[in-house]
């Protein structure tokens, strides 16, 4: 296990700004990394989800990357490298040790439900890059589930590091304790944070500090500690907004959130499309309540 775990802490599955025509806008981005950084965060992982990589062409995907190092440093920066293909994700993963990164993230297979055998292969080739690797489990989006016993597996090939838990399952926090005790577990749903940090998560991979990084910050860094009395009222103030990490429509959600709050979020990439009205009004309405709360 590397010293350096650049996983731990509040790291930001960054939104990624496009301007109106629809391109990447890598000068806001590199602006919205550092800011996070200055506002608590620990670093952030462009090419996620919320970061639309699945409709990225690959110079834009590495672009993202690059400008996320050069903003903020290759030690805060953990991209993303799913692929449909091995030989891909494990390319992704080279180019991030190029560009200076010193961990990637990588869901399982996901252009078909992989048996346990295959996502063993998976995972063994890409750490063959050299880099740490965080798995990420997210059986909803993925229809492969990295259960406990498969994650202690892939710990015990020294193939993944830590993993980052989608499945909204919290009893799985003390499971994996059990069968793989050094590795590191990270919330991956933002509405699970509070009882993922309570059973001794390392790490929040999260979505919502795009809009209100000190907040979340504070939130996580309490109840990593224990110290409930200031986590539960802040965990309660941000719920409305955290549960939409888990639908559907989570980054057009966060993007309108990080609008309401003088960020820019701006449109999405289709297939997304815009949020119904009723979506709208219900994120405008928790966002605005807890920006006059004082959350930041």
């Amino acid at each position: 296990m590397t010293d350096h775990r650049p996983w731990r802490g509040v790291l930001v599955a960054t939104a990624l700004p496009l301007t109106d025509d629809l391109c990447v806008d890598h000068d806001r981005y590199a602006e919205h990394c550092a800011w996070l950084v200055a506002n608590g965060c620990d670093g952030v992982v462009p090419n996620g989800s919320l970061g639309e990589y699945q409709v990225l062409t690959p110079d834009e995907r590495a672009g993202v990357v690059e400008t996320a190092v050069a903003a903020i440093g290759g030690e805060r920066v953990v991209p993303g490298v799913a692929a449909y293909g091995s030989a891909e994700a494990r390319r992704w993963t080279e180019h991030a040790a190029e560009a200076g990164c010193r961990a990637v993230m990588l869901l399982p297979p996901n252009a078909y439900r992989a048996d346990e055998r295959s996502v063993l292969a998976h995972y063994a080739e890409v750490a063959g890059a050299g880099l740490p690797v965080v798995a990420y489990n997210n059986p909803v989006d993925t229809k492969v589930d990295l259960v406990p016993e498969l994650l202690a597996r892939l710990h015990g090939e020294g193939y993944v590091h830590a993993v980052k838990e989608f499945s909204g399952d919290v009893r799985r926090a003390y499971r994996i304790a059990e069968l793989a005790p050094e590795l590191d577990l990270l919330a991956g749903a933002d509405d699970v944070l509070l009882e993922l940090a309570v059973a001794g998560a390392k790490g929040w991979v999260a979505g919502y500090p795009n809009a209100l990084p000190r907040s979340c910050a504070e939130l996580y860094r309490a109840a990593a500690v224990g110290d409930l009395a200031t986590a539960l009222p802040l965990y309660r103030q941000l719920h409305p907004l955290l549960r939409w990490d888990s639908r559907v429509e989570f980054v057009q959600a966060i993007k309108r959130s990080m609008d309401l709050a003088g960020r820019y979020g701006g449109p999405c990439r289709p297939p997304r499309v815009l949020l119904l009205p009723e979506q709208e009004a219900a994120v405008r309405a928790a966002t605005e309540k807890a920006l006059a709360a004082g959350l930041a």
